[in-house]
């Protein structure tokens, strides 16, 4: 059965491209535009995880989460544009799992979702990807090739992580450019060949022949374990 989750936000398009992200990597998501209309559709055990923005018409995130967390322990991730830390430590008081930050990309919301579900379930080894002499920390987003560690830009491990996350799946390089970059970003697909070659060259033994990041020709990139 897929996981379903509750997506709280005022903002048609963010919920649009969530849920579309969201659906697409297997979630069941129900997404409402406001605290209010939350309220009536959480239930105790009906949802795996919620999505909440902190900004809300009706009843705020904060206030909703205060709702939420009278009733269970439902892992719970925070959408703000807000960035003082008063602001995140009264969310995590209130029992938030995580806090993602406006502007974000989908699919660094889709990587949140995944890692607390994987905290939620009491898993800690799906926290670490192994791939031959590569290990992959999605929780301390950390990389290791031979137990030494590689300095990655937050975009290149963004990269490194979707594709080490599907292995053997080809994603076209326009793909990655909507996944990876902001969804209001008009770049082109030579950004992604970029990256992806300096990418190789920190986490490859040879970046000419690449034994994990491989090339399908005229489509994109997959990953290989």
């Amino acid at each position: 059965m897929n996981r379903r989750i509750l997506l709280v936000d005022d903002d048609p398009v963010v919920r649009d491209v969530m849920a579309r992200y969201l659906v697409r990597e297997g979630f069941d998501v129900d997404s409402v535009p406001d605290g209010a209309a939350a309220m009536s559709a959480y239930r105790p055990g009906a949802f795996d995880l919620l999505v909440l923005d902190v900004m809300l018409p009706e009843v705020d995130g904060m206030e909703l989460l205060r709702h939420v967390r009278l009733m269970d322990a439902v892992p719970v991730i925070m959408l703000t544009a807000r960035v003082g830390e008063g602001d995140r430590i009264l969310g995590l008081e209130l029992g938030a799992d995580d806090y993602v930050v406006k502007p974000f990309s989908p699919a660094e919301v889709v990587a949140r979702v995944r890692a607390v579900l994987r905290r939620s379930a009491n898993d800690p080894a799906d926290e670490v990807i192994q791939a031959g002499d590569l290990a992959i920390d999605v929780r301390s987003r950390e990389v290791f090739r031979e137990g030494s560690p590689v300095e990655l830009t937050p975009k290149e491990f963004d990269i490194l992580q979707l594709l080490a996350e599907h292995p053997r799946r080809v994603f076209p390089r326009l793909e990655l450019l909507e996944e990876l970059w902001d969804f209001a970003y008009e770049g082109s697909s030579d950004t992604v060949t970029v990256h992806v070659r300096r990418l190789r060259e920190k986490i490859e033994r040879d970046p000419s022949r690449p034994r994990h990041l491989v090339t399908v020709w005229g489509v994109g990139y997959r990953f290989e374990p």
